[in-house]
């Protein structure tokens, strides 16, 4: 069971009431468009996300689900429009903000331990130039246990299977202490245990009053997992409460029809109607 340390809960609950105070949604997209060499990936995305739900990013391979996070998290250049994070630009809410990439991306050979990649998630309160001390170190060890990796705390990450790694970052993602997370691709290449302490994670960060974004892949868990979905291919198909966006017909405009998507951005894009 993964329980948060409780002075670590105590300033989650205070910064969490300070936000919900504000009364924002925790993600606002409005127009958001990407381009990479005036070619369209993502198109005209407008998005509201309610407080306090587990969002899946869904749709086929190619339609822009890595892009969308990256976009938003401005990993990426947008050729237009506008993000907004609990009210203000993603550059005044970094503190608020916990990022999960995909597991490749990552440069796994980089000789650090896997206490040492738990501790990276506490440099958002500390800064960078300030070294983690004792509570910060018993913050990352018990994170470490909860996802069952604490035997592993100095083992260089490089050394550890892919379903242990992903449990490391999982770990990095409790100590961030974040109010919104976005999370990408965790469940792709895990064992059936890391999935369910994947699981297990992202249900605790929900009962915390936490907001979570995963791109995700696997349609026969979608309605088990996330209470909200984003149906994209391109742009935004469908979003809203899963058990009123996760239809056949919705799934048919996702997964269909996407060369035609493309095809109406890419000319619109060649007639100057997005300054790329």
């Amino acid at each position: 069971m993964i329980t948060p340390e409780r002075d670590v809960q105590q300033a989650a609950t205070e910064s969490g009431a300070a936000v919900k105070k504000a009364a924002v949604a925790p993600l606002d997209v409005h127009d958001m468009t990407v381009a990479y060499h005036r070619r369209p990936v993502l198109w005209d995305v407008d998005l509201t996300l309610p407080d306090g739900c587990l969002t899946a990013v869904v749709g086929p391979n190619g339609a822009g689900k890595s892009t969308l996070i990256k976009a938003i998290l401005s990993l990426v250049p947008k050729a237009s429009g506008r993000v907004l994070i609990y009210g203000k630009p993603y550059e005044q809410q970094r503190h608020l903000v916990g990022y999960i990439p995909q597991r490749e991306s990552v440069d796994w050979d980089f000789p650090v331990s896997a206490l040492d990649v738990v501790l990276m998630g506490r440099y958002g309160r500390l800064g960078w130039f300030r070294r983690p001390g004792k509570h910060d170190r018993q913050a990352a060890l018990e994170a470490l246990e909860n996802v069952g990796m604490v035997d592993f705390a100095h083992r260089q990450i490089a050394q550890l299977s892919g379903g242990q790694q992903q449990r490391v970052f999982l770990a990095r993602a409790l100590v961030q202490d974040a109010q919104i997370y976005f999370m990408d691709e965790p469940f792709a290449g895990v064992d059936a245990a890391t999935e369910s302490a994947i699981v297990e994670l992202l249900r605790t960060l929900r009962a915390r009053g936490r907001t979570v974004v995963v791109v995700h892949h696997d349609l026969q868990t979608v309605d088990r997992y996330f209470d909200h979905m984003i149906l994209l291919n391109m742009r935004v198909v469908a979003d809203g409460p899963t058990g009123d966006v996760f239809t056949p017909e919705n799934l048919r405009n996702t997964y269909g029809g996407r060369l035609t998507l493309l095809d109406e951005a890419a000319e619109a894009m060649r007639h100057g109607r997005v300054d790329a």
